[in-house]
């Protein structure tokens, strides 16, 4: 099964409520990412335990397994984009075709323990990370390469919607 890439724009989930998952990122102090991300990571380990981790359900939405994968590749993505932010002034991202990666790694073969495991270590990573931003470092500035424009705080904000609305991908939407 071909999934349809996702090509929308989700940097408006930083003005209003998700409508699908109901994250309010606008309201979310980007200060609790840390633990917020810790939680998450831990709610995929449990669920990439389960037998059918790897078997898609819904034709327009990929596994458990494959959606654990991308939100363990994005945690890694945005570490160094964090990274960037805090020790460049106004960075620019390349492109990252998150479908594109999945078809290239494979996502819907890969082994459901490993994935567990380094989504917890990378999520962990990326927290730590953010909780050692402190004061102005918050209003550090980076661009995606659609020249959408971030601080770290409104990056943090916009970064935590992706982990939470794929659990709601694979716990409430049917898949």
């Amino acid at each position: 099964m071909t999934i349809t890439p996702d090509g929308k724009d989700w940097t408006w989930v930083l003005e209003r409520r998700c409508a699908e998952c109901g994250f309010d990122a606008a309201s979310f102090d980007a200060t609790r990412i840390g633990d917020t991300l810790r939680a998450n990571a831990a709610h995929w380990h449990d669920l990439l335990l389960s037998l059918d981790a790897s078997v898609r359900t819904r034709g327009d939405r990929w596994s458990t397994l494959e959606y654990a994968c991308h939100v363990r590749d994005a945690s890694r993505i945005y570490a160094r984009r964090l990274e960037r932010m805090l020790t460049e002034d106004g960075p620019h991202y390349a492109n990252w075709d998150q479908d594109e990666t999945a078809i290239t790694d494979r996502y819907g073969e890969q082994s459901a323990d490993r994935v567990a495991d380094e989504l917890v270590l990378t999520a962990d990573q990326l927290a730590t990370r953010f909780e050692a931003v402190h004061g102005d470092q918050w209003q550090r500035t980076g661009f995606r390469s659609d020249g959408a424009a971030f601080t770290v705080e409104s990056f943090a904000r916009y970064f935590i919607h992706d982990p939470i609305h794929h659990i709601w991908d694979v716990t409430q939407s049917g898949s």
